[in-house]
């Protein structure tokens, strides 16, 4: 039996030194654990703080969308609204011109001086939003700018505006009615007849 408590202190002892050991190695893990824990708590909370503020952004360009389209329908809404203010005071004078000449006693050079008056009162409002009047009475035709109604021979060079029927507009550079124009073309006598 000797032998047996000798094997059994050994076992014993032996017992003693493992133990310290796997606790030891325990405390690392639990450690570990306790790490990730704190690190998956960690990564929640910014997972929780980036849907927070992309929530944010959301509505914010949600906001900015309907205040664009609610200025972009206003825009479009009232677009012609100083224009048209200018406009207003040029029917006030052609009202006011007709019932002066509609009086008694009206005389043609009262009505000549307010209705060019009245004109140049439009062309000032269209020349404030940059309408502007194409006459090209003289110049070269330009097919972009003129509306050649017919030709008609002369002595000038070919393709030569002799007459404006109608004046054209540009508005900010862009055409929105062309001239409606006489065109020059060779007399008979020549051999070849220019063409528009």
């Amino acid at each position: 039996m000797g032998n047996t408590e000798e094997e059994n202190i050994n076992v014993e002892a032996s017992a003693e030194e493992v133990a310290p050991e796997s606790v030891e190695g325990a405390e690392p893990e639990v450690a570990a654990e306790k790490s990730l824990e704190t690190q998956l708590a960690e990564a929640e909370l910014r997972a929780a703080d980036n849907n927070d503020q992309l929530m944010r952004a959301k509505a914010e360009l949600d906001n900015y969308k309907k205040r664009r389209d609610k200025e972009l329908q206003n825009a479009h809404k009232f677009a012609l609204e100083k224009f048209s203010v200018e406009l207003l005071t040029v029917r006030d004078s052609l009202e006011m011109g007709l019932a002066s000449a509609t009086q008694d006693g009206a005389s043609i050079a009262s009505i000549i001086e307010g209705t060019e008056l009245t004109l140049k009162q439009l062309s000032g409002a269209m020349e404030k939003f940059n309408v502007v009047q194409v006459n090209p009475e003289g110049e070269k035709f330009n097919p972009e700018l003129h509306q050649a109604i017919t030709m008609q021979e002369s002595d000038a060079e070919p393709n030569t505006v002799l007459t404006v029927i109608q004046k054209g507009y540009t508005l900010n550079d862009r055409l929105i009615r062309p001239a409606m124009v006489v065109v020059s073309k060779k007399a008979a006598g020549s051999a070849i007849d220019e063409k528009v």
